[in-house]
């Protein structure tokens, strides 16, 4: 991030390291081809990228997808042609529908109804971007 008042840049090297392979994580083609059928069958199940990352760390110990098979849970599912919904269109929907209810209850709170409005304009536009990219 850039400093508040000069004109500097921001720390050089100020990234994260790479993330490594852990010692214990022991991992075979076959092992692999595991993870990534336990992946596809997770999303047959309704559970969106970010759960499917949760589980595989809480349940089968693996706790980076992408260090452990080279690829991300999206490029996977992308691969057996499943199709997930984004998941900031998904948080979006959400945070409208909570605005909405509070809306209902509470007629003259103007801030929420300009929340409200503007959650809905990304809506639209995160639709339109999404349809022109074929992702919707």
């Amino acid at each position: 991030m850039a400093t508040l008042y000069g004109k500097g840049r921001g720390k050089a090297r100020s990234h994260a390291p790479k993330p490594e392979k852990p010692y214990w994580l022991k991992l075979t083609s076959k092992k692999i081809k595991e993870i990534e059928e336990t992946v596809v069958k997770l999303a047959n199940k309704d559970m969106n990228s970010a759960k499917i990352g949760l589980v595989l760390r809480d349940s089968y110990g693996i706790p980076n997808i992408k260090i452990a098979v080279n690829k991300t849970i999206n490029q996977i599912l992308k691969e057996q042609d499943i199709k997930t919904e984004p998941q900031e269109l998904v948080a979006l929907e959400k945070r409208a529908k909570a605005l909405k209810k509070h809306f209902e209850k509470n007629k003259k709170d103007m801030t929420a109804k300009r929340g409200l409005q503007l959650t809905e304009a990304k809506i639209r536009r995160l639709k339109k971007y999404y349809k022109k990219k074929k992702k919707l």
